[in-house]
């Protein structure tokens, strides 16, 4: 029987959490616009690597927070590490087919 280790299990769950977490401006997860980088679990820590659309966004740490305590909520994390990072800069080419379709975006 195959069996996926427990850290892929998890770190598909961040990722589903991580998708729970919406862009209060944009009304869509920070998944679908491609904010999320890096996601890794590292025993009971979820290291995770997002960007803002901008790196003067207001909403940074709102959403490292929303991203923290959705993480927090997966059995076997017990705490998470969010880092805002702007280097790839971010570009609406990373957003998900379905964020450019609400967007409006082609």
């Amino acid at each position: 029987m195959d069996t996926a280790p427990i850290s892929d299990e998890r770190e598909t769950a961040a990722w589903d959490a991580l998708a729970q977490v919406i862009d209060p401006e944009l009304g869509l997860p920070v998944t679908d616009l491609g904010l999320i980088y890096k996601v890794d679990i590292d025993g009971s820590t979820a290291n995770v690597d997002m960007t803002t659309t901008t790196p003067v966004c207001p909403l940074g740490s709102y959403l490292s927070q929303m991203a923290e305590t959705r993480l927090k909520e997966i059995p076997g994390i017990d705490s998470a590490v969010i880092q805002i990072i702007h280097e790839p800069p971010w570009k609406p080419e990373m957003m998900s087919d379905r964020a450019r379709q609400v967007l409006g975006i082609r």
